[in-house]
């Protein structure tokens, strides 16, 4: 195909045609190209927790994204172009990371405004690899010509390029450096038309199939627009019937993809299995100033003792590290109440705090966050261990010491736990606990389950977001969930300081919440479940591996393809 721009002498004097190997030989876009799809990604956001039913709204500006990458005029403008798209969603997407550096770590305001800016545009990183990497396996940065006005025109093997290196960046957002997968696209899905395809290929396989089919949308559209359907033929019954055909297949495609997805939440994956569990999660709402002084630990540890022990049930858990203090240290009082409480009612407690290991000198090492399980009628503690750590919240990277000494975060560096650990039982189900951040991997929590010798049928996380404040951080979060809901076919429990404190059945449907920055407790039963959707037993090796052999097969033949359908050789 043709490159979508002429080159042109800046004094109005034609160059001769020739092929153009270079971007530079084309037209420079304008700046204002850049902006509308900034704009356009700062947009994307609103399809994101809390908007309701968002799904249907990120499908329309993934197409109208895919429309604007094909007015780019190679690989350059393209990687560009998905550069400012990710700058805008991730900007407005985890401002609420200022809250966290700013309002508790004690950074000053300039310098947290500037490190949500430098994270936002590393995250840009990704979006503009994809699009770079569409650009050359569609045949549109190597289609061979300058010296025409025709723009690119989608093409089926681009529609797959795009939905593959979609995929294959955004696994690598949440992969390299220990991952940030926040605001993978497939989240918004979770109640729009592709969450089905969730526990088949996992939130990335989601965000492939988004990708694809906005593609195909914009090229069943492309035809009709009078620029870009005028076609150079004296054949015009055939080409008639081609330009319906352009049309019809690859919109109809798109539209059985879309039922597809909605046709999917039938299929059962996984079945019941034991005895429903009833449960209470609790919501301390201590203010996070408060968590680490010494009266607000007392205040803490009163008043989750309070909480545990006012009504039993088969579980009950607490947020993340809710007893600040040294599990060696538990206050006699709080542990004996807390034991006696299980043992007399038959109810299995998880409580959030602080992990180590003594020396014979009486030192402290190797700091965990975890959790901590009382099993009744047994005097063995359940441990779980934290294994995916936050960056500068609980481990330092390496170089990065004098970022941490810029904020105030107390215990910022602590040890890992196994990748993956035994589950909890509780009446013979057994429960798989993760707490807070690592719930946005989604393959850590499948691994959990296909390499556990009792695999889990109850998903629970702990986890403490007051660090974020009142922000969309608490909804995007409780969305993250639902898709771990979804992938695995299991319901999660969710019990956090200052919200969302919540349930989610296997369906990935919320049955019951608690309002956040309030104190109180949510009762519900929930039902375990057994079995292995696909995607727990492939985790993401089946997306990674089609995506990696489409974007293989479109650099192959992707520009001889491209050229054909040009008529040129």
């Amino acid at each position: 195909m043709a490159d979508p721009i002429t080159s042109r002498s800046r004094r109005g004097v034609s160059a001769p045609a020739a092929p153009a190997t270079r971007e530079a030989r084309g037209r420079a876009l304008p700046r204002w190209h850049y902006l509308v799809a900034l704009v356009a990604g700062a947009a994307n956001t609103l399809s994101f927790a809390p908007t309701p039913h968002g799904g249907w709204l990120e499908l329309v500006i993934f197409a109208f994204f895919f429309a604007w990458l094909t007015r780019t005029t190679g690989w350059k403008s393209a990687a560009l172009t998905g550069g400012a798209f990710g700058f805008g969603n991730y900007v407005t997407g985890v401002w609420w990371l200022y809250v966290s550096m700013h309002d508790y770590g004690g950074m000053a305001a300039p310098l947290a405004g500037a490190a949500v800016v430098l994270f936002s545009l590393y995250l840009a990183v990704y979006p503009a690899l994809a699009a770079g990497i569409w650009s050359f396996c569609a045949g549109h940065a190597r289609n061979g010509a300058a010296d025409t006005d025709k723009p690119f025109s989608p093409t089926w093997h681009g529609a797959l390029a795009f939905a593959s290196a979609w995929a294959i960046g955004e696994w690598l957002r949440g992969t390299v450096f220990t991952g940030f997968p926040w605001l993978s696209s497939g989240y918004a899905q979770v109640d729009g038309p592709f969450a089905g395809f969730a526990p088949v290929a996992g939130v990335y396989g989601v965000g492939w199939m988004l990708a694809l089919v906005a593609a195909l949308i914009v090229q069943a559209l492309m035809p009709l627009l009078p620029s870009r359907g005028q076609l150079d033929t004296t054949d015009a019954g055939n080409e008639a019937k081609r330009g319906v055909a352009r049309v019809a297949v690859p919109g109809g495609i798109a539209v059985a993809l879309i039922a597809a997805g909605l046709l999917l939440p039938l299929a059962q994956w996984t079945l019941p299995a034991n005895a429903p569990l009833t449960v209470r999660l609790l919501q301390g709402n201590v203010k996070q100033e408060m968590k680490f002084e010494e009266s607000g630990m007392r205040a803490a540890i009163d008043q989750y003792q309070q909480m545990i022990t006012s009504k039993p049930a088969d579980l009950i858990v607490t947020p993340e590290t809710a007893i600040p203090v040294l599990a060696q240290q538990l206050p006699p009082q709080f542990a004996s109440a807390v034991r006696n409480f299980s043992d007399t009612t038959g109810t299995a407690i998880v409580f959030g705090a602080i992990g180590g290991t003594i020396t014979p000198e009486g030192q402290v090492v190797d700091y965990t966050n975890s959790l901590f399980g009382v099993t009744p009628g047994t005097r063995d503690v359940y441990r779980y261990d934290k294994h995916h750590l936050v960056p500068f919240g609980e481990f330092v990277p390496w170089g990065f010491r004098w970022f941490v000494n810029l904020m105030s975060i107390p215990l910022g560096d602590f040890a890992r736990g196994a990748p993956v650990q035994k589950p909890f039982i509780v009446h013979n189900q057994p429960v798989a606990v993760d707490i807070c951040y690592e719930d946005i991997f989604g393959e850590e929590i499948a691994r959990s389950i296909r390499e556990s010798d009792t695999p889990a049928g109850v998903l629970v996380n702990s986890t403490n977001l007051a660090w974020f404040g009142d922000t969309i951080a608490l909804d995007q979060h409780l969305q993250i969930a639902r898709m771990r809901s979804l992938e695995t076919g299991r319901p999660m429990l969710r019990a956090t300081n200052t919200g969302m404190t919540a349930a989610i059945d296997a369906n990935g449907k919320v049955i019951g919440r608690l309002t956040p920055y309030t104190i109180g407790s949510l009762d519900v039963t929930v039902q375990g479940t057994s079995g292995s959707t696909p995607y727990v037993t492939s985790g993401n090796n089946t997306v990674l591996a089609v995506s990696l052999l489409l974007l293989a097969f479109g650099f192959a033949f992707g520009p001889g393809i491209t050229r054909r359908q040009n008529g040129k050789k």
